[in-house]
């Protein structure tokens, strides 16, 4: 699985963008969210997801990992293809689809191209929990973490916490052990109290 591609943009449009990194010119479909982000960039790094069919190996792109988090929950919902998580990122913003779903906004969802009413009832029944959990942070780009509880937290997210009880947790290492850990022996002691 690839994760991102950095390399020189030597062609961009609406649709999809060539990004050349290593002597390959890598044809990666973007929405026009990712669109707008790159602006007029010589070089860009794209957050990527590859989509395997019997017929085909298609590259989805993303400016930031937080869109390509949304892309990968919105396509995990039966009957949202790739092609469809890619119009709806390009016909409003993440962090709109994000609220929709989480305060079930049938009507803004339906005006999506391409999501009728069962659809958006779908969207919101399978991902309101979700994204309510992952908090509305979630889709902002991972910062560099500059602590090690920082970090600790980022990483006890990836593995699937919520944000506050895996503060919560990290809270009360620190309480109990300083500051002076590593960030394994941090998540390891929040992993004992979560």
């Amino acid at each position: 699985m690839y994760d991102y591609i950095d390399g020189k943009l030597t062609f961009k449009c609406p649709a999809y963008i060539v990004v050349e990194a290593g002597g390959i010119g890598y044809h990666i479909n973007i929405s026009l969210n990712t669109y707008g982000l790159l602006a007029d960039q010589e070089r860009c790094k794209v957050y990527v997801w590859l989509h395997v069919k019997e017929d085909a190996h298609t590259l989805y792109g993303f400016a930031d990992e937080g869109e390509r988090r949304l892309f990968l929950h919105l396509i995990s919902v039966s009957g949202i293809g790739p092609n469809t998580g890619r119009m709806m990122l390009s016909s409003i913003t993440p962090n709109e689809i994000q609220a929709a779903i989480v305060n079930g906004d049938l009507p803004l969802i339906q005006r999506i191209k391409g999501i009728g009413a069962k659809s958006a009832q779908r969207l919101v029944l399978e991902l309101q929990d979700k994204l309510k959990k992952e908090g509305t942070g979630s889709l902002i780009a991972a910062p560099l973490n500059t602590t090690v509880r920082e970090e600790s937290l980022s990483a006890l997210m990836m593995l699937g916490f919520a944000k506050q009880p895996a503060e919560k947790a990290l809270d009360q290492v620190v309480k109990n052990n300083g500051s002076d850990l590593t960030v394994e022996q941090m998540i390891k002691s929040a992993l004992k109290n979560l």
